[in-house]
């Protein structure tokens, strides 16, 4: 029982290692697709706000912030790298006037929110990131407050939390399919994703987990194959990749 329930603690946490020495060894996070880790902030936030509303085991919610704190070292990285590499780039932030942009010596005449959907998490600076998340938690938490007390709402705000979770390799799938290659893609990763949410899920359903993380554990089981699947068509039958602006001296980090 100990060892399972480090093993969901933990073991999470564990595909994201290789992942974050890739990156900091190539000084290159093209490859991997920072929405992963806004699907995980989502997801385990809202898991951790269930979890007032219908009591769960310990380490489910232990798992969640475990989980907050890792995808917040790899924004971390992932926004020191891009940022390094690409010096010309303008400079973008969650809420902020053109004055901050570091580009422009002189301040602008007129001043405007920086948050744009076409540059949504794609911020020049990690503060931006932990605002954007703390912006989120105050106002899911304090929804989450007034509607407690309602059995519908409690339900389904665990059902958010799960399925957010079961769509994270939705983003490295639309990513594979835009660059048309798994070119320098971590398939150890993939598969300790796949390994690990094929445990996750049997534990979901011998310690009888409410309905919705067994559902939603399944759903992630088939986009991980769904990957692994992209990884054995594009190696076997290469594709034209699309163009996308890449580095020139590096290579692709996931």
């Amino acid at each position: 029982a100990w060892g399972a329930a480090g093993a969901m603690v933990f073991g999470g946490v564990v595909p994201y290692i290789p992942q974050y020495r890739d990156i900091r060894r190539t000084q290159n996070a093209e490859g991997f697709s920072t929405y992963v880790c806004l699907v995980l902030l989502v997801a385990n936030i809202l898991r951790i706000l269930f979890w007032f509303g219908r009591r769960f085991e310990s380490p489910l919610l232990w798992q969640s912030i475990i989980m907050i704190i890792t995808m917040l070292l790899m924004l971390k990285l992932c926004t020191e790298v891009r940022v390094s590499n690409d010096l010309n780039i303008k400079r973008r932030s969650f809420a902020a006037a053109d004055s901050k942009d570091e580009e422009i010596k002189a301040p602008p005449k007129r001043s405007y929110l920086d948050f744009d959907l076409n540059y949504f998490w794609h911020w020049s600076k990690f503060t931006d990131y932990v605002q954007c998340v703390l912006t989120f938690t105050g106002v899911t938490g304090y929804i989450t407050y007034l509607w407690l007390d309602s059995s519908l709402f409690v339900e389904t705000l665990g059902f958010l939390a799960v399925f957010t979770e079961a769509m994270l390799g939705v983003p490295q799938l639309y990513r594979n399919y835009q660059n048309r290659s798994t070119e320098g893609m971590s398939v150890k990763m993939v598969l300790m994703w796949t390994s690990g949410d094929t445990f996750k899920t049997v534990y979901f359903i011998l310690n009888q987990a409410p309905l919705q993380f067994s559902i939603c554990g399944l759903l992630q089981v088939f986009v991980d194959i769904a990957i692994l699947l992209q990884v054995y068509l594009y190696s076997s039958y290469p594709q034209k990749p699309t163009s996308h602006t890449a580095h020139p001296a590096s290579t692709k980090a996931l």
